[in-house]
């Protein structure tokens, strides 16, 4: 394949990730995104593996890797439940951050590169900002790997004067880069480049470790533009335009995402990154706080459960990570047919961070087949609460927390929430009375109109649902 077909195939390829993206921004359109970027991407591969820069042994050899990483992929793609696409997907980014790391340091070393001048500069600055980028990104995503599948706890570390600890390691990484551009040969430079990389991945783990569980979904979607940029800085390193192309795109709107899920939590993006969000607050509240939760829980059955979303005129589904744990998504589709067909109003009030990464109860809703036009943000549903009926809340906790408004001593201060106890009645689904994945205690619970529903959430909307039917 000449030099001038692989352009016009990465051209294209390109475009078809632009339209990829644009096809990701709605649910409705998603999997018309998915197939743009899966075609856009073959046809980057094979432009790339047939290309003139790729003779015959580099054929087989990237076969080889391909019929391997592709087993490795269908392998994860049937054995991963959707409930574990977050750790997942941080595990993904760790990969892209691991080979800006392998492929920086062979284009050092590489011999069949000679450059001299500012052109060999350049180079160097390149693997050196590309090993730096993909190093944060491969420790801080792997930590952030442990913190959603629960190895490592959902507290943030905040270690003394951490922030100092950040800017000295700034300051060393741009002195190890002087004495890395001024090394006489590839042997000399080698020892800063070995200690940039260091530093990085200490760098990478202390960010991540710093930030708390409220704000993960921030940080997934922070990570993949993280790993953009790795890949975007892998492409400089390796002349590739598509990489450049393609790693701008991911890093870019990673980016925008991240800026928007800040702005839907009411949080600073630099105070997201500094850690500390999450973490529980500062003494415990005493006796006769304003803050402590007041009252008795009141449970209810599943029985008592369904006999009110029958009465109820207009009902409003707010599901967590809770429904995406027992699975219970395609139970609650079935409650929202039911009830439907009695004449019920039933809606969806999705919280921008609710589960475990950005758009996640979408997808498990999307997959149940749930309709696109009841599931609303919740921008467009928190004005309605105070004329809903009943409210279910599924698992949920840190999104529902009216601490967050009533509060100022909160840790969640600020961050915007679903006001579900506005509504006449709010049924909140839960194992026990642990705190949420924030560390943060849940005055809802103890609210006059509030009833708690205890247990698997799956087996207790089964129960609901076998009540509604009779």
């Amino acid at each position: 394949m000449s030099q001038s077909l692989v352009t016009v195939a990465y051209i294209a390829a390109a475009i078809l990730f632009i339209l990829s993206l644009g096809g990701l921004s709605n649910p409705e359109s998603s999997r018309r995104g998915n197939l743009f970027g899966m075609i856009g991407m073959a046809l980057a591969v094979l432009a790339t593996v047939f290309g003139p820069r790729v003779g015959a042994t580099g054929i087989a050899w990237i076969v080889g890797a391909l019929v391997i990483g592709g087993g490795i992929g269908l392998y994860a793609a049937k054995i991963v439940k959707m409930t574990q696409m977050p750790e997942l997907i941080a595990l993904m980014h760790s990969l892209v951050g691991l080979a800006a790391c392998i492929v920086g340091f062979a284009s050092y070393v590489d011999t069949s590169i000679q450059l001299a001048g500012i052109e060999k500069t350049i180079h160097e600055v390149e693997i050196y900002i590309g090993i730096l980028i993909g190093a944060i990104t491969f420790s801080g995503s792997l930590i952030a790997f442990g913190k959603l599948n629960g190895k490592i706890g959902g507290k943030p570390m905040l270690l003394p004067a951490r922030h100092w600890l950040n800017l000295v390691a700034l300051l060393l990484v741009i002195w190890f880069g002087r004495e890395f551009l001024a090394a006489p040969s590839v042997q000399a430079g080698m020892l800063p480049l070995i200690v940039m990389t260091v530093i990085a991945l200490l760098l990478g783990v202390h960010m991540v470790m710093a930030i708390g569980g409220a704000d993960m979904p921030v940080v997934v979607s922070m990570l993949n533009s993280y790993s953009g940029w790795a890949a975007a800085a892998t492409g400089f390193m390796l002349g590739n335009d598509l990489l450049i192309v393609t790693g701008a795109l991911v890093g870019s709107s990673g980016a925008i995402l991240s800026y928007i899920m800040c702005q839907a939590m009411n949080r600073n993006f630099i105070s997201v990154i500094a850690g500390g969000f999450g973490s529980g607050g500062g003494a415990p509240a005493k006796k006769g706080d304003a803050a402590e939760p007041q009252g008795e829980v009141v449970p209810v059955s599943s029985a008592e459960t369904a006999e009110m979303l029958r009465d109820a005129k207009s009902v409003i589904i707010v599901p967590g990570y809770g429904m995406a744990v027992a699975q219970a998504q395609h139970t609650v589709y079935e409650i929202t047919q039911t009830l439907r067909e009695r004449g019920v109003q039933v809606r969806f009030g999705i919280h921008p961070v609710a589960g475990r990464m950005p758009g996640h109860m979408n997808v498990l809703l999307a997959e149940a087949k749930v309709p696109y036009d009841i599931v609303m943000e919740m921008e467009e549903i928190n004005e309605d609460f105070p004329d809903t009926d009943v409210v279910m809340v599924i698992g949920a906790n840190d999104i529902v927390n009216p601490s967050a408004l009533e509060d100022p001593t909160s840790p969640i201060a600020g961050m915007p929430v679903l006001e579900v106890w506005k509504a006449k009645t709010s049924i909140v689904m839960k194992r026990s009375m642990a705190s949420g994945y924030a560390g943060v205690d849940n005055p809802l619970f103890y609210k006059e109109n509030n009833r708690m529903l205890f247990g698997d959430a799956k087996k207790m909307l089964d129960e609901v649902l076998v009540a509604l039917k009779s």
